[in-house]
C-alpha cells in the first residue's frame, strides 16, 4: 500500500515554545524549521510513501519544505491541529479517493525511512490505526486505510482520545525514530542520540546542550 502523508506545522514563530529553556527565541523558528525539514526528507525516502502534503500558513517553511518535494497547502480552517490535518485529507481525498492517508507529526528530527516503512505496513493491516509517541501519552502518527476517515484528534492525551475513536494501537519494536517527537530539551536530547537529520544536527551544534 502507498500512502499520503499529511504534516502540520505551525507558523515557526510561533513553534516549539517549550523549547525555550534550550533555544531563544532567535534560534528557535530556525530548530523548528530543521526538524521539519528533515521529517518530510526521510518521509518521502520511505518506499511505501507516495507523497507529502504540509499544512502551513508559514511561507518560509513552505519554500523550504517545497523545494524537497512536499505539497504545500494553507490552513485554511484556521481552527487548530485537527481541523487542518482534516483540511489536508480531504483534499488529498478529493484528488484521490482510493488514497491511505496518514497524519505525521513534523517533529520527528531522527526519523528513518525503514522504521516509518515498517509503522505504515503495520497500519496497513487496519482500517484505521496509530503510533503512541515515546512518551506513551501522545501520538506521532494516525493513519487511515482507503475509504476511512481519518478523524485526527490530537494534542495532549492524544493517545487515549484515538484508542477510544476505535483506532488501533500498534504496538511495534524497534520504530523508536518515528515515536521520538521533540517538544522538549530533553526530547531532543533522546532525538540527537537516536541520530536526527543534517539539518537539525546543523541548527542543534549552536545550541549549549547539558549532556550533549
Amino acid at each position: 500500500m502507498q500512502w499520503i502523508l499529511v504534516i502540520p506545522l505551525k507558523p515557526l514563530a510561533r513553534a516549539k515554545s517549550r523549547l525555550a529553556d534550550t533555544a531563544g527565541d532567535g534560534l528557535r523558528p530556525g530548530l523548528a524549521l530543521a526538524f521539519a525539514q528533515d521529517t518530510v526528507a526521510a518521509a518521502l525516502a520511505c518506499p511505501a510513501v507516495r507523497g507529502v502534503v504540509v499544512v502551513t500558513d508559514d511561507a518560509v517553511a513552505g519554500r523550504e519544505l517545497a523545494a524537497l518535494g512536499a505539497r504545500i497547502v494553507p490552513d485554511e480552517p484556521g481552527a487548530g491541529l485537527n481541523a487542518a490535518l482534516a483540511h489536508a485529507a480531504a483534499l488529498v481525498r478529493a484528488a484521490r479517493p482510493r488514497s491511505a492517508v496518514a497524519a505525521l507529526n513534523a517533529d520527528l528530527p531522527a526519523l528513518r525511512p525503514p522504521e516509518l516503512a515498517r509503522v505504515l505496513d503495520a497500519a496497513a493491516g487496519f482500517p484505521r490505526a496509530f503510533l503512541p509517541d515515546a512518551a506513551a501519552v501522545g501520538t506521532t502518527l494516525l493513519a487511515a486505510a482507503p475509504g476511512r476517515e481519518l478523524r485526527p484528534a490530537f494534542g495532549a492525551g492524544s493517545r487515549a482520545r484515538h484508542r477510544a475513536s476505535g483506532a488501533v494501537e500498534l504496538a511495534l519494536d524497534a520504530v523508536d525514530s518515528v515515536r521520538q517527537d521533540v517538544d522538549t530539551g530533553e526530547d531532543l536530547r533522546t532525538a540527537l542520540a537516536l541520530g536526527v537529520g543534517p539539518r537539525t544536527a546543523a541548527a542543534a551544534a549552536r545550541l549549549l546542550i547539558p549532556g550533549q
